[in-house]
């Protein structure tokens, strides 16, 4: 069972701040202690470079750091250590696929398909790409509910597609795309799919292997880890055929000023010293993550989300964005994201008075700014939940959103 007020009790920023209500999951998670203190004994007793010294230090520490790629694959279900490549996010993970995968081989007329409710990182590496190629973008309509169009989705599939990039969940409705459903169709067309893991993988069970998906992208700094760092999971046949972006020392085979030839492996992409605390201090968060069985996260997840859905719709002129709306609570295709707009208030307004009451939301529009287009939104204002939330606290933020609602009216 998920007991989060002892889960509160392992993260330093509640205890220092008791009376924080930390609704912003999506944007990033707090740190327990085991990873601030697995980085910070790294700084004090292991600190050194890897790949280079053959001092016992640097061997340790090369040890502690490619133990934290193995622990990865394991993590997400990858068949084996070589297909893990440590980048600096989902962001980076993504142009690194666009830019070492699919430039060499898109031409011009070639298409690649994204969905309305990408974030921003999973449509302008996509973009440029496209305008440099003078290839095209097509995107796949939603519906107003917030979930994808799976026949106009089918439709768009043609031997023109390259490559379709698809968030698994959302990061400013919660949807929860079928993405299982979606590779297969996408491979039955011999089409590679990336999937956007950054706000599934810290509450879902990943199988990069069962879902046969091409390439697999997520942050630490979402799942309890550092910032600075993160994961691009890719089939060792792509991985083998793609050609390292950046370039220098750690990445090399061998030199001369005439060639130079690189390693083979995840390594050929990770020039230069790396995030080394943080790819460390990610094994941590792994290890803490680890603690906890997957399917008891969602169920708690689910009771908060349906909890707050019910909360908010009580509140008259509160609209709830996306899959759930109108009443209509359809908990299985929505995540622990819950977006919502307040007739006459601005979002901004929302959440700068709820950071007023030590309620910590977003507000915006998620850089998702098409999807707000779309939804003719200005932006909404989000709460994301997580393990260390509570019922109590979406008590008081109801409270403080009927107070708003006086205010302003």
């Amino acid at each position: 069972m998920i007991d989060p007020v002892n889960i509160r009790g392992e993260f330093p920023i509640f205890i220092n701040n008791p009376d924080l209500i930390y609704f912003d999951n999506a944007a990033t998670t707090q740190k327990p202690a085991m990873v601030i203190d697995g980085i910070k004994d790294y700084y004090e007793n292991h600190n050194s470079n890897i790949h280079r010294g053959i001092y016992d230090l640097a061997a340790s520490t090369t040890k502690k750091y490619e133990v934290v790629r193995q622990k990865v694959a394991d993590f997400i279900g990858a068949p084996n250590e070589q297909s893990i490549v440590y980048t600096t996010g989902t962001t980076a993970g993504i142009n690194l696929v666009a830019s070492s995968f699919l430039s060499h081989q898109l031409q011009a007329g070639d298409e690649i398909l994204i969905s309305a409710m990408e974030h921003h990182a999973n449509l302008i590496p996509w973009q440029m790409l496209c305008e440099a190629k003078g290839a095209i973008l097509k995107v796949i309509p939603i519906n107003q509910d917030g979930t994808i169009e799976k026949p106009l989705y089918k439709a768009l599939l043609s031997p023109k597609t390259k490559m379709v990039a698809l968030v698994h969940v959302s990061n400013s409705l919660g949807t929860i795309n079928p993405i299982a459903e979606m590779i297969e169709i996408a491979h039955d067309h011999g089409i590679p799919v990336l999937i956007d893991g950054a706000q599934s993988v810290a509450h879902y069970e990943i199988d990069v292997k069962a879902l046969d998906v091409d390439f697999f992208v997520f942050s630490g700094h979402k799942i309890f880890g550092p910032t600075g760092v993160g994961i691009l999971y890719g089939k060792e046949e792509h991985l083998k055929k793609m050609h390292p972006i950046n370039f220098g020392g750690d990445m090399i085979k061998n030199v001369t000023f005439k060639k130079t030839s690189f390693l083979d492996g995840p390594q050929k992409f990770e020039a230069g010293t790396t995030n080394i605390a943080g790819i460390i201090g990610l094994g941590y968060a792994i290890d803490y993550l680890n603690q906890f069985d997957k399917k008891e996260i969602q169920k708690y997840l689910k009771h908060l989300r349906t909890y707050a859905v019910n909360k908010m719709l009580e509140i008259n002129g509160l609209r709830i964005i996306g899959s759930i709306n109108n009443g209509n609570n359809s908990t299985d295709q929505a995540g622990s994201i819950i977006s919502f707009v307040m007739d006459g208030i601005h979002p901004h307004d929302i959440a700068t008075i709820l950071g007023v009451e030590k309620i910590a939301v977003r507000a915006g529009n998620h850089c998702t700014q098409p999807l707000m287009d779309f939804l003719e939104l200005p932006g909404t204002t989000r709460a994301s939940f997580t393990i260390y939330n509570t019922p109590f606290e979406i008590d008081k933020m109801i409270d403080a959103l009927k107070g708003i609602q006086q205010f302003f009216n």
